[in-house]
């Protein structure tokens, strides 16, 4: 970002690292050798959970074998978590990606949490990089990270909070739906809501679209579902015959709720969710609820979140985790053995098209299972989804070439630069 490198990429990323890799060799052994390291790895990467994998090479060819029928293999091998890296990468149980990648920038250093360097690497095998290198900042601050975009100190900035928008030029811009779903979770084994009645209650109290004018200023989606805008697929399929007569089936009318006392959680590391919790109380109360919240940092209150010390919750939530596929969340989220169940939900009926979805090839076959799930979830009122959020990514004039992924995992590309 400094005036000597005009042709550089400057990023302030809120805390998410991009370890692009040097070019050279790369042959069948290196991949079994880094897919190989991951499967070992302790804590096992989320990408792996219970899948079981092994690879080998013969040849020029990688034989990837899973424990079971795996549907999402392609995705797995996607992922960031399963990047290829030179042997000098692994020693002692530490993965050292500086200078043991392929790519059209090479990583030279990374700064602690503070910061990281890459350069264009000339020898990359496919078209050259524009930049001449990316120069990164890590700034878990939102409020500053705005302020770096507004005062020209960074050409890129990730993540910037909705209330910080306004201040700035509205042509450096740009939102971006992501696989992101905020949502109350109501506790369905304990408390009023274990009582379908109630939860309906509750679902015909909320009011969507105050929450997104009034807390995201009309930048976040109403949601009509758990899967949101960046998967567009999901919004076609609900108007099927299956998704509507699976809702209707399951409907219960509300409860009268007159002085019912709920407990209301949320956390403060997502700026706008203690805003989102006060819309909320109003509108429960509106109908009869007595609302008291408990608002923490996330890392201490979820533990009571997961152990069903809450009526309500209410969580930002990513749909697709990592392998791009919602089946992951809704198993975790929604079945019996789930492991992120704040709902505390079981439904035999609901795990069992869970586990047809994630039995089921990818593409329409798969999609159709996945929003017979959502269907029957929503129709048990065990999440009431209420808005998607989006990314919100500043872009300093004369920058070109970013790129705005929904997943947030490709920001600064070959095709990046500065004027």
């Amino acid at each position: 970002m400094g005036a000597d490198q005009p042709d550089r990429v400057g990023l302030h990323d809120p805390g998410r690292r991009h370890l692009p890799r040097r070019d050279r060799a790369c042959t069948a052994e290196h991949v079994v050798a880094s897919l190989t390291a991951a499967t070992e790895a302790s804590p096992l990467p989320r990408i792996l959970n219970g899948v079981g994998l092994t690879a080998r090479a013969e040849g020029s060819t990688v034989v990837v074998t899973t424990q079971n029928p795996d549907p999402l293999v392609p995705q797995r091998m996607s992922s960031p978590q399963l990047a290829i890296l030179a042997e000098a990468a692994y020693s002692d149980g530490v993965v050292d990606p500086v200078g043991h990648g392929t790519g059209p920038f090479e990583l030279v250093a990374v700064d602690g949490t503070s910061g990281a360097t890459l350069d264009r690497y000339d020898g990359y095998w496919g078209e050259p990089a524009l930049a001449s290198g990316i120069d990164v900042k890590f700034v878990p601050d939102g409020t500053a990270r705005a302020a770096a975009l507004r005062t020209g100190e960074a050409d890129v900035v990730e993540a910037i909070p909705v209330g910080q928008v306004a201040l700035l030029d509205e042509d450096l811009v740009y939102e971006v739906p992501m696989p992101r779903t905020n949502t109350l979770y109501l506790n369905t084994e304990t408390g009023p809501f274990a009582d379908p009645a109630v939860r309906a209650a509750a679902a015909a109290a909320l009011n969507r679209e105050v929450i997104v004018d009034n807390v995201y200023e009309g930048r976040a989606d109403v949601a009509a579902g758990l899967l949101g805008p960046a998967l567009p697929w999901a919004a076609d399929l609900r108007s099927e015959d299956f998704y509507t007569e699976e809702l209707a089936t399951q409907t219960t009318a509300p409860a009268s709720v007159d002085g019912v006392t709920i407990t209301l959680g949320t956390f403060t590391d997502r700026a706008e969710l203690p805003e989102v919790a006060v819309l909320v109380q109003q509108q429960l109360e509106a109908v009869g609820f007595v609302v008291e919240q408990d608002v923490r940092e996330y890392q201490f209150i979820e533990a009571d979140a997961l152990d069903g010390k809450f009526d309500v919750f209410i969580l930002s939530r990513a749909t697709v985790i990592d392998s791009g596929d919602p089946v992951a969340y809704l198993a975790s989220d929604f079945s019996c053995e789930g492991t992120f169940n704040i709902s505390q939900f079981c439904d035999p009926e609901v795990d069992e098209l869970i586990m047809q979805a994630s039995e089921s090839p990818a593409g329409d076959e798969r999609r159709d299972a996945i929003m017979r799930a959502e269907a029957a979830i929503l129709a048990r009122n065990a999440a009431l989804p209420m808005l998607h959020e989006r990314v919100i990514q500043g872009e300093a004039a004369g920058v070109t070439g970013v790129a705005r992924d929904p997943r947030e995992r490709i920001l600064i590309t070959a095709a990046s630069s500065v004027d």
